[in-house]
């Protein structure tokens, strides 16, 4: 194995006799030693030596980087999941149903009380919403109570060293990673976070932390991993930059009337809320919409036969946390309802089951086949391939939603 010296320098472990004295002993860092040659992986070792120049460059110091990356070997949950590709697609109402569990929901009405003058101190200083912030705690690590388990250094150098795509970026995060335990932020043993680096309370990569992360208490250290008003504010922060609109929702469950155009439900025609009205849409609950000159956008998660739902600004933030609509969606109704409000009023449509990769590849072949044109088939469901579903749909009379469902993929291949 190897270590970096104060000179910058990889230094060779002498073979045949103890490591003590001379080097170790000029840095008086003798806990430096790597750990037992016979479990290295030789490649890592290789990799953690060739870093160190882009490291030093960063500024990271040999101190930093050899206080942890002695004895480090690839972490196995990091290299099993890294390469992983599930074939199992959890539909969204199953999805929201453990999201917005009556457990998250209980629990984070109590943190709103536990925490209440802090997140309104947060809602006050960032503008952004006390209860969106604790839903994506809530969403995140479960308000805490699962931030990972995983060492984020040796995880992100894991990925960094052996992952199949990305590795710039994984070096990148990486670099920051260990700016970060430098400025003495968080010691190393508690930049605990995912397989793949997410950290903390609110599980931020380090990338989001250095441009995001707040320090609320003023003490000098933006600890998202023990500080959970760091944490909140940082959130607060995130949505913040990213766009946030105080004092506005994220979207209202809608109900859609009879014969309504669904090609407007297609990711990008924004209309004011008026506009909506005008077409016939009105809430699922029976209110009135409190603001006309809102923009929305329609999205309907699970096609027509699910619920739909009219999207403002603060959906599509949201999103820049996770850029997902069950996320997004997740994030906003556990939101209101620590707030107190009801459920959804419509139901979901539980046949229309969505694709996984492969079937979408399937679909998206098919597709094609049939002159609907998606472009290379990639197994992602973007906006090429949902104009090309709507388009399939209205040639064969069918309410033209966009989704791609298993019940879609088998009247195609049925000859439908």
């Amino acid at each position: 194995m190897t270590k970096i010296g104060m000179t910058g320098e990889a230094q060779s472990r002498p073979r045949g006799r103890s490591f003590k004295g001379g080097l170790v002993a000029a840095f008086s860092l003798a806990a430096l030693v790597w750990a037992d040659v016979a479990r290295a992986d030789p490649r890592f070792d290789a990799f953690v030596r060739n870093m160190w120049p882009e490291a030093r460059a960063a500024g990271i110091s040999a101190a930093t980087y050899n206080s942890v990356f002695t004895g480090m070997s690839p972490d196995p949950d990091t290299i099993r999941l890294m390469s992983a590709q599930s074939e199992f697609v959890k539909p969204i109402w199953d999805y929201l149903g453990s999201a917005v569990s009556d457990t998250r929901i209980q629990t984070g009405q109590r943190m709103l009380q536990e925490h209440a003058a802090v997140l309104r101190e947060i809602e006050a200083r960032y503008g952004v919403d006390r209860h969106a912030v604790l839903a994506v705690w809530g969403m995140e690590t479960n308000y805490g109570g699962f931030m990972g388990k995983h060492n984020v250094i040796r995880a992100l150098a894991t990925l960094a060293y052996g992952a199949p795509r990305r590795q710039e970026f994984w070096r990148s995060e990486l670099i920051t990673a260990l700016a970060i335990l430098q400025g003495g932020h968080v010691r190393n043993e508690q930049m605990i976070g995912s397989w793949a680096g997410a950290m903390g309370h609110t599980q931020f990569m380090p990338s989001s932390w250095k441009q995001y992360a707040a320090d609320y208490n003023g003490d000098g250290k933006r600890d998202i991993w023990t500080s959970v008003p760091d944490a909140l504010a940082s959130t607060a922060n995130y949505l913040k930059e990213h766009g946030w609109q105080t004092g506005k929702t994220w979207g209202y469950e809608i109900k859609l009337p009879r014969g309504f155009d669904y090609s407007l439900a297609d990711d990008s025609t924004t209309k004011t809320i008026a506009e909506w009205e005008r077409l016939g849409i009105v809430r699922a609950n029976g209110r009135d919409f409190p603001r006309a000159d809102d923009r929305a956008v329609l999205v309907l998660p699970a096609g027509a036969a699910g619920p739909a739902f009219l999207m403002l600004r603060n959906f599509f933030v949201i999103k820049r946390y996770n850029n997902a609509t069950s996320y997004a969606l997740a994030v906003g109704h556990l939101a209101d309802r620590i707030r107190g409000g009801n459920a959804f009023v419509g139901d979901w449509s539980r046949e229309h089951l969505p694709l996984n990769k492969q079937q979408t590849i399937q679909l998206q072949t098919a597709l094609n086949r049939k002159g609907f044109d998606v472009g290379n088939p990639d197994g992602l469901a973007g906006p090429a391939t949902r104009k090309a579903i709507r388009a399939y749909q209205k040639s064969r009379g069918m309410i033209p939603d966009g989704y791609a469902s298993v019940m879609l993929l088998a009247r195609m291949q049925q000859g439908g």
